[in-house]
């Protein structure tokens, strides 16, 4: 089932996650059910806070990445549940790439991060599991983290960046946008 992804302005995404275990209730259902909606939305990462769920679990499948022209082949079979992952370091040279979000649809930016990642996490038959990764994997990685943890990658943004987007951010938490998928704005009037 496709569900609707939350929009930039709704406070679930700034809420720090709470963990889950194997009781959660419709475990499966809730994560086929967010790579479905993750692919419909033509993402290559979803956090359960996008969903509204203050939980923390996020799915990713980086074949996008490796399908590209230039693309990165590692990624081909980079698909992942990651239930109440802990980022244990992050290292190496920071670089910038052209980030995007679901909840922050037709907002793309250059964000600065560390090309390494080491991170602990349960699978979706919690297991445990402790993956170092680079490139695309570890920023795709860094970026649902981020979900989790209340933050958004526009907070990485300058102070100019972020004043210059205000208008067009205060416009998607109102629903003042077209987009592909079905969202939930939290600002926006009813009736329309």
């Amino acid at each position: 089932m496709k569900l609707p992804i939350v929009a930039y302005g709704d406070p679930v995404l700034r809420k720090k996650t709470e963990e889950i275990d194997e009781d959660y209730p419709q475990l499966k259902e809730l994560i086929d059910n967010m790579f479905e909606t993750m692919y419909t939305a033509h993402g290559v990462g979803l956090a359960a806070p996008q969903i509204g769920l203050p939980i923390r679990l996020f799915v990713i499948d980086g074949s996008p990445f490796a399908e590209d022209e230039d693309g990165d082949t590692d990624l081909k079979d980079f698909k992942r549940v990651f239930i109440n992952p802990i980022i244990v370091k992050e290292y190496g040279e920071k670089w910038a790439f052209n980030e995007g979000c679901l909840s922050i649809p037709d907002i793309n930016e250059e964000v600065m991060r560390p090309s390494n990642v080491v991170i602990n996490y349960l699978d979706e038959n919690f297991e445990e599991k402790e993956e170092d990764l680079a490139g695309l994997a570890a920023r795709i990685v860094q970026h649902e983290y981020d979900h989790i943890e209340g933050k958004l990658f526009v907070d990485k943004l300058g102070p100019l960046k972020k004043t210059m987007l205000k208008s067009k951010l205060d416009q998607i938490s109102k629903g003042q946008i077209r987009v592909g998928y079905k969202m939930k704005f939290p600002l926006q009037k009813k009736g329309r």
